[in-house]
């Protein structure tokens, strides 16, 4: 893995972080079409990214822990302001389960810390179950964003965020697993 900074894959990454404070912007100013263009360009970044790194082979250290922040932030910030009425309207994110979302994500950030700490592993791979997590809410985000574009009412998707709620906690207590097998398997060597 290169120690380069300025890589066409980092170039997405960090214009996906570039974009979040405009996407917001756009959202606090009750703009949806910006809003929603913004996300979606960010949202894509995430894939270029990934096939720039692998076609190109510019996998680089500071891509591996960016990227991943990256995701995070611009998933966070649209799974709050999709959650505050009187930004996200007609349409919004239930507050549980952008409650549940932000949670995990941040005990799965604390838990990485601790593992990383105590045994200085470094490489934490996604699950099958953490990446249909994440389908599903960048799902949500786009739909939510896409009904408030179009001013249309938001179709009952309650069946969409108990599946991601569910995936979401599985998911937790996989990385939970994880990290716990990490940590042991280290302490004991």
């Amino acid at each position: 893995m290169s120690e380069r900074i300025f890589t066409i894959p980092n170039f997405f990454t960090f214009l996906r972080i570039g974009l979040i404070p405009l996407f917001l912007y756009y959202m606090i100013h009750h703009n949806p079409h910006k809003a929603l263009i913004v996300f979606f360009i960010a949202a894509s970044t995430d894939f270029l990214d990934g096939i720039a790194a692998r076609v190109l082979k510019q996998k680089s250290k500071i891509g591996a822990l960016l990227d991943p922040v990256g995701d995070k932030l611009l998933m966070m910030a649209a799974m709050i302001a999709l959650s505050i009425p009187s930004i996200s309207s007609p349409n919004v994110v239930p507050i549980w389960l952008t409650i549940f979302v932000i949670g995990r994500d941040l005990y799965i950030v604390a838990g990485s810390w601790v593992v990383y700490k105590r045994t200085a592993h470094t490489t934490f791979t996604p699950t099958f179950v953490g990446k249909m997590s994440t389908v599903c809410q960048m799902s949500i985000l786009i739909l939510v964003l896409f009904f408030n574009a179009t001013n249309s009412p938001q179709p009952n998707l309650l069946w969409l965020y108990i599946f991601t709620l569910l995936l979401t906690i599985i998911s937790g207590i996989q990385y939970t697993l994880i990290g716990r097998r990490i940590y042991y398997a280290k302490q004991n060597t």
